[in-house]
């Protein structure tokens, strides 16, 4: 299992981000660090890194000293709507599957 860092960061003007790091790949390497400046942004980027191993993944969350809680609950809520986004998007029939009856 690869653990991928996720660490809830704020940059001067108090805008949070996620910064991901590969804890498999050395500190040289490029692309070590991802910045992601929302939450599709960084859903996008754990599907592509997962994808690179297998699925096989672990998420490991932290924060900076400097982030507020109102910013890291900002993220969870964000997340949590993702979350419920995707959950509608997979419990949707599809129009292929779906038969259509005309209401009389």
């Amino acid at each position: 299992m690869v653990i991928i860092e996720s660490v809830i960061k704020t940059n001067p003007l108090g805008r949070w981000y996620i910064e991901l790091r590969d804890t498999t790949k050395e500190a040289s390497e490029e692309n070590v660090r991802i910045v992601c400046l929302d939450i599709n942004e960084y859903a996008h980027k754990i599907e592509l890194i997962g994808e690179e191993y297998g699925g096989e993944i672990e998420v490991a969350w932290s924060t900076e000293d400097n982030v507020s809680p109102a910013q890291i609950n900002e993220v969870r809520q964000q997340i949590m709507a993702y979350e419920a986004q995707m959950e509608a998007l997979q419990n949707r029939p599809s129009e292929e599957n779906t038969e259509w009856t005309p209401n009389l």
